[in-house]
């Protein structure tokens, strides 16, 4: 399986729901990520937890892809999270915009780095972009 097929397996799990989301990850797996609320850096067992985490509060958790680039065993991908939360099962929402970079070794996820923000009302499209200028 290419690194870009791993990674691609992997954002198509709902983590709400899936068992197996840490065998993606290598042991010796690392992720630092940047967000609206600063720098956090995870390990195998902080990846974990934050998995089981998101079984407890989430009825959902899908990742909604618009770009996925392969250049070795690199993988750049660009995506939105949509949540069902527990305390309203009866309407999904989008929860951050992410760029992530993942390092493959191994055939597994091995070196991340992400950088999110939270989503908003903004009525553009993941997908969108008649208005862009470059």
């Amino acid at each position: 399986m290419s690194a870009k097929e791993l990674v691609k397996k992997f954002y198509d799990l709902d983590l709400a729901k899936a068992d197996n989301a840490i065998d993606f990850f290598h042991e010796d797996c690392q992720l630092l990520w940047n967000s609206s609320n600063g720098f956090t850096a995870l390990d195998f067992e902080g990846i974990q937890s934050m998995l089981n985490g998101l079984k407890k509060a989430f009825h959902s958790f899908n990742y909604r892809i618009s770009h996925l680039l392969e250049d070795g065993n690199m993988v750049t991908a660009r995506y939105t999270i949509y949540v069902t939360p527990i305390e309203r099962p009866e309407k999904e929402d989008p929860l951050a915009h992410f760029i992530s970079i993942w390092e493959v070794k191994d055939g597994k996820l091995y070196r991340g780095h992400e950088i999110s923000q939270l989503a908003d009302d903004s009525s553009k499209s993941l997908n969108s972009y008649a208005e862009i200028k470059v």
